[in-house]
């Protein structure tokens, strides 16, 4: 039906695998570390410290461009992290599991980037910009399969596997869960090889970039140019301000938010299980977040970005709100629970369009415009990483209730840097 190399064969697929490889590093493993009894303070600093290499991964991005093929890296990195997943599977069987874990996870973060950078190399070489715009939508709903496997299917499987395969107490966390999460480790790594060996049939090479570097030295100057071109744009610290505060009240409640819904209610939060929480995040929360995309990208196109760029971040941050009143309140009942959480990632749906927007037309024009996009959005990461860190420890310190507001005081910067956000090109 397609001749190999067709885009529909690997744009997919592509896309899909550098999510799952993200969400099972970066949104999973901090699930999986709190069920197997770290504190909340723990399994949030572990978990955020793997979106580093992502954060930085424009530093050494033009490495890439250097060697090989961008396909060659694409298969390498897969093949890598497909092993790497299996590696972990079998270290959970060792006395000191733990330690060996966190360090493969650290290298699988850094061949997961590297897989971003090439897969993206193929995208934009292999393919003309007609075809790149008309496969752009297939990308984007490709990658965010992603997170509704991860997030939601390998949860909710991890916590059908721990109370109806291996009989263990669904509410208790600690070593049991070992058993449920070896599987899941398994499965991840076989989905990810099986990808390698399909991309090694059918994905095309991909094309050398016109300015690729020819040498280290030419890698480093490059890098050493964009980043003078960057700091010196009109108003650039409000633009970098922006770029870093934006999701600051999303930071700190990413981690938190799912180990609220697992939480004993004695302890504050809502006392629902992995298979619940999979449910509740990887399908009602991503549907809810797709479609406010949908929506905001059309709110924008039709009221231009500067109009509507206060309104998107009163979108991201005003409806943070709902888990407040969950604390203050435990719900009990499914609906009310998937309700709240199905209204924030909406509205955060909706409102991020105006972060990704205002990155690409006010941050990024200029000589180095995909590096400098990459600037910003490794600036959003950075965020991401710092309050994921602190997230758990200040929670523990606060308590659920207490936090929730910390996290509603944080929308402030958030207005603050919009209200200021400079303009200096058309929408």
């Amino acid at each position: 039906m397609f001749a190999r190399g067709t885009p529909m064969l690997w744009v997919p697929s592509g896309y899909f695998a550098m999510a799952l490889t993200y969400m099972m590093l970066t949104s999973v493993t901090s699930i999986m570390f709190k069920n197997l009894g770290m504190d909340n303070g723990q399994a949030a600093q572990y978990a955020s410290y793997l979106i580093l290499a992502y954060t930085i991964k424009p530093l050494f991005a033009p490495l890439v461009e250097m060697y090989r093929t961008k396909k060659f890296f694409v298969l390498c990195a897969q093949l890598i992290v497909g092993a790497g997943f299996a590696a972990v599977a079998l270290a959970m069987s060792l006395p000191d599991y733990m330690v060996i874990m966190v360090f493969l996870f650290g290298v699988l973060s850094l061949v997961g980037a590297t897989q971003d950078i090439a897969s993206d190399g193929v995208y934009v070489t292999a393919l003309d910009s007609k075809t790149q715009s008309l496969f752009c939508g297939i990308q984007s709903l490709s990658w965010n399969i992603g997170p509704i496997v991860a997030s939601g299917g390998m949860v909710y499987l991890s916590g059908w596997l721990h109370t109806h395969y291996f009989h263990h107490q669904a509410g208790v966390f600690g070593p049991e869960w070992i058993d449920s999460w070896r599987i899941i480790f398994f499965i991840v790594a076989a989905i990810t090889i099986v990808t390698a060996l399909w991309h090694a049939r059918v994905m095309p090479e991909g094309a050398r970039a016109e300015n690729a570097p020819k040498s280290i030295g030419d890698a480093a100057f490059i890098l050493k140019d964009s980043f003078v071109t960057f700091f010196q744009k009109r108003d650039v610290w409000l633009m970098v301000g922006f770029a870093f505060v934006f999701r600051l009240s999303i930071g700190l409640l990413e981690k938190i938010g799912p180990f609220f819904m697992v939480d004993p209610v004695s302890q504050g939060g809502l006392g629902l299980s992995n298979e619940m929480l999979g449910l509740i995040y990887g399908t009602y929360g991503l549907i809810a977040v797709l479609l406010g995309s949908l929506l905001g990208g059309i709110f924008v196109a039709r009221r231009g970005l500067q109009q509507t760029l206060f309104i998107l971040c009163c979108a991201v941050n005003i409806p943070n709100v709902t888990f407040l009143l969950m604390s203050i309140y435990q719900p009990g009942s499914l609906i009310v629970i998937c309700a709240g959480v199905a209204v924030e990632k909406f509205f955060f749906g909706f409102g991020s369009v105006g972060f990704m927007i205002y990155l690409m037309q006010q941050l990024a024009p200029g000589k180095y415009s995909t590096t400098h996009y990459a600037f910003g959005t490794g600036l959003m990461g950075l965020c991401m990483m710092v309050t994921g860190v602190v997230s758990g420890h200040l929670q523990q310190a606060l308590g659920y209730v207490h936090y929730f507001w910390l996290v509603m005081a944080a929308t402030i910067p958030s207005f603050l840097v919009t209200w200021f956000a400079p303009f200096h090109h058309k929408d």
